[in-house]
């Protein structure tokens, strides 16, 4: 099992008061997390995947629950989007019951937020976990171990099941994909064509790095874009992918509204494609290693709770910066590249318009983008 970073975050939450609810994808440890912190206390488990457990809790008021809990004081719902009402039978528990320590986790951040947002507000701590992070793999694999993993990762991706099973990492992501990115993501958004949903997978595995149109996807799909920007959302709050918007303060010649999209973790991305071939014969490298960057740096700082907006730049005349980050008031420009030659510089425009910071992000130095430093307390 691998150390998790926020581990210790959870622990500090419980029996005070308020339910906790962990999201993240399918398969990247969130029962497995949980179970460890409950070890050695007495706790009722029900599974929102099974349709026996589901019943249990199904019109559950105050009598129903406390015969469900007996003497125990933790009620841990695993997939609990899948549970009716679970916001209210939260709140029940929480407002009459107040010994009981709720925990949910879930794989849909949309259907949680629908239940719970408003029975729940102002009585939960919300968390979210992902895929292994790097600083994670190093704690687990030492410094070395880590690094000699760096191009398969690029590849692979950094789901535990496919760390804890190299050899078999293909077969891994394949049944991930058919079972999770879209089975499972279609029977929960009820979308009625799942092809649609493929195709737009696809070519947004395809324009990493890249800008995205609404227009040209719906052009591609055949859609409207009001469709694509739902399937958009649907997969953002599936933690399939997110999306970056443009930065800009109005300069004339910066581009305001477009966005990219990234994927939480390459493997994935790959398979989509279908492209597992090593880094050395691959022409999306640059790709990969910005979609890595990105997605373990908002690893981290969610991880240890440093509260960072982030964008990409670009200007009409074709000058970008790949990440800018803005907290407190001051704003950080990182460039990735995979070889540095020297010749990658920071915009001088951007950081003398921003009075802002800029670094070079490359092989020799990404571990310091990816590892808490001591400056990240001001990022």
């Amino acid at each position: 099992m691998f150390a998790r970073i926020i581990s210790e975050a959870l622990n500090k939450r419980f029996f005070k008061g308020k339910a906790l609810i962990l999201l993240g994808p399918r398969q990247v440890g969130k029962s497995t997390l949980i179970r460890e912190l409950l070890k050695g206390r007495d706790f009722v488990f029900v599974d929102g995947d099974n349709p026996d457990d589901r019943r249990l809790l199904e019109s559950a008021g105050t009598s129903k629950i406390k015969l469900l809990a007996g003497n125990k004081n933790i009620l841990f719902v695993d997939e609990a989007q899948r549970i009716p009402g679970i916001g209210l039978i939260a709140k029940i528990i929480i407002d009459q019951l107040p010994g009981i320590q709720v925990i949910l986790s879930g794989s849909s951040a949309l259907e949680i937020h629908d239940a719970t947002q408003e029975p729940l507000t102002g009585r939960k701590f919300e968390y979210h976990l992902f895929p292994i992070g790097w600083e994670e793999l190093e704690l687990s694999e030492g410094y070395a171990g880590a690094l000699n993993q760096l191009e398969e990762r690029l590849v692979f991706g950094m789901y535990p099941d496919v760390l804890n099973n190299r050899s078999d990492a293909p077969e891994i992501l394949r049944n991930l994909c058919n079972s999770y990115l879209y089975k499972d993501v279609l029977s929960l958004s009820g979308i009625k064509k799942p092809e649609l949903l493929e195709k737009l997978v696809k070519a947004l595995a395809l324009q990493l790095g890249n800008e995205v149109s609404y227009n040209e996807l719906s052009k591609l799909l055949e859609i409207d874009k009001a469709t694509v920007s739902r399937y958009l959302d649907l997969l953002e709050k599936a933690f399939i992918v997110f999306r970056l918007q443009s930065f800009s303060r109005n300069q004339r010649n910066e581009i305001r509204h477009n966005r990219k999209i990234y994927f939480y973790d390459n493997g994935i991305r790959n398979m989509v494609i279908n492209n597992l071939n090593p880094l050395d014969m691959r022409t999306d490298k640059g790709a990969l290693w910005e979609n890595f960057l990105i997605s373990e740096r908002m690893k981290m700082q969610s991880y240890h709770q440093m509260y960072t907006s982030r964008y990409f730049w670009r200007t009409v005349q074709k000058q970008e910066i790949d990440l800018i980050e803005e907290n407190g008031g001051r704003i950080y420009g990182f460039e990735f590249k995979w070889k540095n030659a020297g010749r990658k510089k920071i915009p001088a425009s951007f950081l003398e318009t921003y009075q802002a910071e800029g670094r070079i992000i490359d092989r020799e130095n990404f571990r310091d983008f990816l590892i808490p430093q001591e400056d990240d307390k001001k990022v």
